[in-house]
């Protein structure tokens, strides 16, 4: 914690790189073997990104406890996931990594292509916020959090629930708080079946199956060096890519994804009003647009829900052009997605928008199936395509 931290830093130590060969060898052996591979992370796999991590030379507590203000290179909001993030999204699409338990909450790893139920934020997710009434969740293209002006402990967003008009509430863990108990289950039970955990800028582990392995990567020293199979001193970004070259694996660009619907709906005037709204992977609200404008119309729908009403009912396939408005953290441009509009009765379309920030493109895909249900009663946007 913050008043633990010392005012001169642990020094950091980087093992030469035949070392790090040496233990790539090693922990790449352990994962292919592995049947349940879990990865826990700190804030030591976002420095890269340029989020300043606690502990180090310059770190945020460091610097608290010497009495200087703490450095903030860069916005959580417009770093970029580093090759480790990357990684371990490529890790979980081929199946090799089967959970990811961070203490991180700059939302990179969601961000990078981290599957919700694939993760344990333990920390919270700064981009996430949830209703205290009915537990509905938004993620946001902005800071989702608090300003704590009455109490740390006054989670309040001041936004309310588009659903059920309840209290917003960030998902922060400050001092002094317990974690979220289903979060920190989830994690447990986890990482009870693992037979191999990596620790990768942190100290943090939440236990092991007896017989499981236990890696761990960081500049400094953890208070359970003496209980790793493989002790790393590196940055994680040195030993991940040396581990993804020795298992044959590509790290993947970056690529921004957003999950758009498109849809049409009846008011109770009998008038039909078009409606656009962003979506997570899992058809959780996602905030990320600015404006969406139609084609010929003079009016611009510039907050949530984005919602334009027709004067005329347009032709049955007809296609409408609407021009989006990005909230533009990564530089953004705007984008045209074509909607045909239906033949009748109220219809919804989905759209994959990808955007590299190499070269400042999108690339949009309509997806044809509709959102399928979950077995808990949430709605989810299917995005897979019949070969």
């Amino acid at each position: 914690m913050a008043n633990t931290a010392p005012k001169v830093a642990e020094v950091e130590r980087q093992e030469s790189p035949d070392v790090l060969d040496r233990k790539a060898d090693a922990l790449t052996e352990l994962i292919r073997k592995s049947k349940h591979f879990i990865v826990c992370t700190g804030a030591g796999v976002s420095t890269s990104a340029g989020i300043s991590d606690f502990r180090g030379p310059n770190g945020a507590w460091t610097l608290r406890a010497q009495g200087k203000q703490a450095l903030n290179k860069k916005s959580t909001l417009q770093a970029i996931p580093t090759p480790t993030h990357m990684a371990l999204v490529e890790m979980q699409n081929r199946g090799i990594l089967t959970h990811l338990i961070s203490q991180n909450c700059d939302g990179l790893h969601r961000k990078s292509g981290i599957l919700p139920e694939k993760i344990s934020e333990l920390h919270g997710n700064s981009n996430r916020e949830y209703c205290q009434d009915c537990g509905k969740e938004y993620i946001r293209d902005f800071r989702a959090v608090s300003t704590y002006e009455k109490s740390i402990h006054d989670h309040r967003t001041g936004r309310k629930c588009a659903l059920c008009g309840g209290v917003l509430l960030d998902t922060i863990i400050n001092f002094g708080e317990g974690l979220n108990p289903e979060t920190l289950q989830q994690a447990f039970t986890k990482a009870k079946k693992a037979d191999l955990c990596l620790v990768l800028g942190s100290s943090l582990t939440v236990g092991r199956r007896k017989g499981g392995k236990l890696v761990i990567c960081n500049l400094q020293s953890t208070p359970i060096d003496h209980l790793a199979d493989i002790r790393i001193f590196a940055k994680v970004d040195d030993i991940i890519t040396r581990v993804m070259t020795r298992l044959e694996l590509p790290i993947p660009w970056f690529i921004l994804r957003r999950r758009l619907v498109i849809q049409i709906e009846t008011t109770v005037d009998k008038r039909q009003q078009l409606v656009v709204k962003g979506v997570d992977v899992d058809g959780t609200p996602a905030t990320f647009l600015q404006s969406v404008r139609l084609d010929y119309n003079r009016r611009t729908a510039q907050s949530e829900p984005f919602l334009i009403n027709f004067r005329t009912t347009p032709e049955p396939g007809a296609q409408l052009k609407l021009e989006l408005e990005f909230m533009g953290r990564y530089g953004e441009p705007n984008l045209e997605v074509t909607y045909d509009y239906p033949s009748g009765g109220d219809a919804e379309s989905h759209y994959l928008l990808e955007y590299d920030p190499n070269n400042g493109r999108w690339e949009s895909t309509q997806i044809e199936k509709p959102l399928v249900d979950r077995a808990d009663g949430r709605l989810v946007v299917d995005l897979t395509t019949d070969d």
